[in-house]
């Protein structure tokens, strides 16, 4: 578990992470623009509480499956945001060394798998890591995020079947944001909550909102603690809202002005500036103060990516093959990759 000297401490560590989250995501939309990111851009604004409140309390051991708005749990779980900067301007300093898109880049070290345009697509993924976690009898769990529109894929059902069936430590988190690209909910299923479903496979299902940080920490504390002691998958739906676009090329005309306006009073970053300031904080005093420091992080992260290299053409065929880990030189192709790279 994170460690936090006081709740006043984690309660502003909190309202930290969102507000970095915001300045940097808002920092890429402008980016975008100036056509300097490398990729697509998909603003997660609107979504802090769910990237936040679901790695706020894991351990450095636990391993992510983010989709492509949840920076904010990347840098939770402790990515570098010059080094995620990097990775958006497609330099040899970010997560993937130049080699792919914001989309895809992981960090293994802090417990970061990457993602992928079929989102939904790594949750087989993250079953395999808790099968491990589960064999190795090590106290570890996996936390896969999926939106409702990739919940009708085939092989996010099977995630979940085979691990109820497995009773693995798991935390399937669909960020219902009520849109998949421009396809809302109540065309795509006939169904409230897509939680329900979690009965049909045998596990437990948690609905919670998604815009109240408060609610995510208490819901995710649950999700996880059941994992954690064995008690096998949990299904949490987290309902929130994007105030942006799918992609930052699409203006969201399929949306009522009228629906905008009620999920933007909604907003998770004022609802937890409502809590600081009942819990005796001067609210004016902190945001000013975390507005400056996120701002100069974010300053620092984008100077460090302008100024790192751009990768080199000969780096890329690097890094698509991992050496193989005890395994006598005989057992691998001559003349591989991993030959020419296996230690004589």
């Amino acid at each position: 578990m994170r460690s936090f000297t006081s709740r006043v401490d984690r309660d502003l560590k909190l309202y930290h992470w969102m507000k970095l989250t915001r300045e940097f995501e808002d920092r890429v939309s402008r980016l975008h623009a100036q056509n300097r990111i490398l990729g697509g851009v998909y603003s997660g604004r609107g979504q802090e509480a769910v990237a936040v409140g679901c790695c706020a309390d894991l351990e450095p051991a636990d391993v992510i499956f983010p989709l492509h708005r949840d920076l904010g749990a990347m840098l939770v779980k402790g990515v570098d945001p010059g080094r995620l900067m990097a990775q958006l301007l497609g330099k040899e300093t970010g997560l993937s060394r130049g080699k792919d898109s914001f989309l895809h880049g992981g960090d293994p070290a802090h417990g970061v798998f990457g993602g992928t345009s079929m989102l939904g697509a790594t949750l087989p993924v993250a079953c395999g890591t808790a099968l491990a976690m589960k064999l190795r009898r090590d106290p570890h769990v996996a936390v896969a995020f999926f939106g409702e529109g990739a919940s009708s894929r085939g092989d996010v059902h099977e995630a979940m079947n085979f691990a109820a069936v497995h009773a693995l430590p798991v935390v399937f988190v669909c960020e219902n944001n009520r849109y998949a690209y421009s396809t809302p909910q109540a065309l795509q299923m006939a169904i409230e909550d897509v939680a329900d479903r979690a009965a049909a496979y045998g596990m437990k299902g948690m609905v919670s909102g998604g815009n109240d940080l408060g609610a995510v920490l208490e819901t995710m504390a649950r999700a996880v603690r059941r994992a954690r002691e064995g008690l096998g998958p949990t299904l949490v739906e987290l309902k929130t809202y994007r105030y942006r676009g799918h992609s930052e090329h699409d203006p969201a005309r399929y949306r009522g002005e009228e629906e905008l306006i009620q999920w933007t009073s909604r907003d998770p970053i004022p609802r937890w500036e409502t809590y600081l300031a009942l819990r005796g904080h001067d609210v004016e005093k902190v945001r000013g103060e975390t507005e400056s420091e996120v701002a100069q992080l974010v300053d620092d992260a984008l100077a460090f990516a302008e100024a790192s290299p751009d990768p080199e053409p000969q780096e890329a065929l690097e890094d698509l093959y991992a050496t193989p880990l005890d395994v006598a030189p005989s057992a691998v192709p001559a003349g591989s990759e991993a030959a020419a790279s296996y230690p004589p």
